[in-house]
């Protein structure tokens, strides 16, 4: 019986990022696993398990990304900068969601 899958296909599963950390759970690797990460409450489905500050910006239409600074929150509430060139894994622990601040042209000018 014909099923029209190859014997190489692979079932991917999407892991929503938000929701595996707020049950305490590990979030899996593997490249059959698609992720649903947050960014200003909107999700967005990636294939990577690791993106870059610039990519997550461009992915969340903040362009051009150098008048945007990315956020990443952790559980429990904690906040750090990720810069345009860093490397941000979903995988590792206690990532929760991302957020976009708009930089003030004005700023350092006082």
């Amino acid at each position: 019986m014909e099923n029209g899958k190859g014997p190489e296909e692979i079932e991917i599963i999407i892991i929503d990022i938000e929701l595996f950390v707020r049950e305490g759970r590990e979030v899996p690797k593997g490249h059959h696993y698609h992720y649903l990460i947050m960014i200003d409450r909107h999700k967005y489905k990636v294939e990577h398990e690791c993106l870059t500050g610039r990519e997550l910006l461009t992915l969340a239409g903040k362009l051009p990304v150098e008048r945007f600074q990315m956020n990443q929150r952790f559980r429990g509430g904690k906040v750090v900068k990720v810069s345009y060139d860093q490397k941000v894994c979903f995988t590792e622990p206690g990532v929760e969601k991302f957020m976009t601040i708009p930089l003030d042209q004005t700023e350092g000018g006082k």
